[in-house]
């Protein structure tokens, strides 16, 4: 009996430690222009624990990112909730390249295959935004050397570049 009091005391003090440690979420993303590909490339970074949180909260059952049903699930988070439009309205085809994964961050690859963004596209980033509300995401536009900062929160879910 003594055990099990000890255990979950440990199991209170860790959960309580885990809960309070981490009370700023934020993410990342790059975009570039790759002139050898004709492509612009997509990097986000986010926080391994917070996308676990939202996969668990979306589909109340716990996600392995390693895992290919893990993979598929963030893939239909983040194409809905992270989208590119053309200065003419239409959305810009951002094709999956894959996902990596290690102790603490979740790193997502994605491409507009031949494709160079025009000035007034606009950016939708959203992600974890719904979910976390303190979330706060930090997109960096590189093209041609000149690199654009677009801040994204509750307030700000879309965005032009210039």
């Amino acid at each position: 009996m003594r055990g099990w009091r000890r255990l979950a005391a440990t199991v209170l003090a860790a959960a309580s430690t885990v809960a309070s440690a981490h009370n700023y979420h934020m993410g990342i993303a790059d975009i570039s222009y790759n002139a050898v590909t004709g492509s612009t490339e997509v990097v986000h970074t986010y926080t391994g624990h917070d996308v676990e949180a939202l996969l668990a909260n979306l589909y109340q059952r716990q996600f392995d990112l390693g895992q290919e049903d893990s993979e598929a699930a963030l893939r239909r988070y983040v194409d809905k909730q992270f989208y590119i439009t053309a200065p003419d309205g239409r959305r810009l085809r951002l094709n999956w390249v894959g996902i990596k994964v290690d102790a603490d961050n979740v790193v997502i690859f994605q491409e507009i295959e031949h494709t160079r963004l025009a000035p007034d596209t606009r950016i939708h980033n959203q992600l974890l935004i719904d979910f976390l509300p303190s979330q706060k995401n930090t997109l960096n536009v590189q093209d041609s050397g000149a690199i654009q900062t677009l801040f994204f929160d509750h307030q700000h879910t879309e965005l032009p570049i210039k």
